[in-house]
């Protein structure tokens, strides 16, 4: 069973995250994709913040023969509480949320569940810090249905131009996911989806198609750049800022014909 539950515990990987967060953005809820991205970006800082800072282990970090190698190879940083459980909860919880529609609330909660169980099933987490996760997710799910997040005025530039100035001053050394973090908080503050979702299926699939292209191609354009460039905080940052903003505003901009103006 262990290759099924790898395959399950990829749904809560980073390029996962941007294709859901994209197409319920473009395809569904433009707004409501902003303010889930807001909630996601904070889950995501807090889960990276309370795993570094506890600093507790896994179920392998004594005996790494409790845990195969590729099933280790999913797992980042320390244990508490565990970010596959915290943001796949934020997210597709914060979708179902928002959307409010009984179906989509089971098949969230059925992968809310493979998820979380696929940490265990694969020995990557303890008990505890799974349901953690999926306790703290809930409560960014909340975020994301009540959260007010103003950008008004100087507020929509000033308040990611904090977050960069807080990611230039990481000190070397400190964790990939903060960099992450601040920089999709910075997006997702500053984006303003502006625009209506495609009514038909075949602007869906042209918005669909041609949308994850462009976010991709900037996805792994950046990645291409040098470590000793794109490892800086600062740079993670403005990376992950500038992938929301394309997506959010750029992808509309180049298909305003599927994504009119509102």
């Amino acid at each position: 069973m262990e290759a099924f539950w790898l395959a399950v515990t990829q749904l809560g990987r980073d390029e996962v995250f941007i294709v859901v967060l994209a197409l319920y953005t473009w395809l569904a809820r433009p707004r409501g994709g902003r303010e889930l991205g807001v909630a996601f970006a904070l889950s995501y800082l807090v889960n990276s913040a309370l795993k570094y800072g506890l600093n507790l282990p896994r179920p392998f970090t004594n005996d790494p023969s409790v845990a195969s190698e590729a099933a280790r190879g999913t797992a980042g940083g320390p244990g508490l509480p565990s970010g596959h459980a915290q943001l796949i909860t934020t997210l597709w919880g914060g979708m179902a949320a928002q959307v409010g529609r009984t179906g989509l609330w089971i098949a969230a909660l059925l992968l809310i569940a493979l998820v979380a169980y696929s940490r265990l099933a694969l020995h990557v987490h303890f008990p505890a810090d799974v349901l953690v996760g999926l306790l703290l997710g809930a409560v960014f799910v909340g975020f994301a249905v009540r959260g007010y997040f103003p950008q008004g005025g100087a507020l929509r530039w000033l308040v990611p131009l904090g977050l960069l100035a807080v990611a230039a001053f990481l000190p070397a050394g400190t964790p990939r996911e903060y960099g992450v973090g601040l920089g999709l908080l910075a997006g997702f503050w500053a984006a303003r989806p502006d625009f209506a979702p495609p009514r038909d299926w075949t602007g869906r699939l042209i918005v669909a198609l041609v949308g994850l292209i462009l976010v991709f191609a900037v996805y792994f354009g950046l990645s291409a750049l040098p470590h000793s460039v794109k490892d800086l905080g600062v740079v993670r940052a403005l990376r992950y800022g500038l992938l929301v903003l394309v997506a959010t505003e750029g992808v509309p901009a180049l298909l305003r014909r599927w994504l009119p103006r509102v």
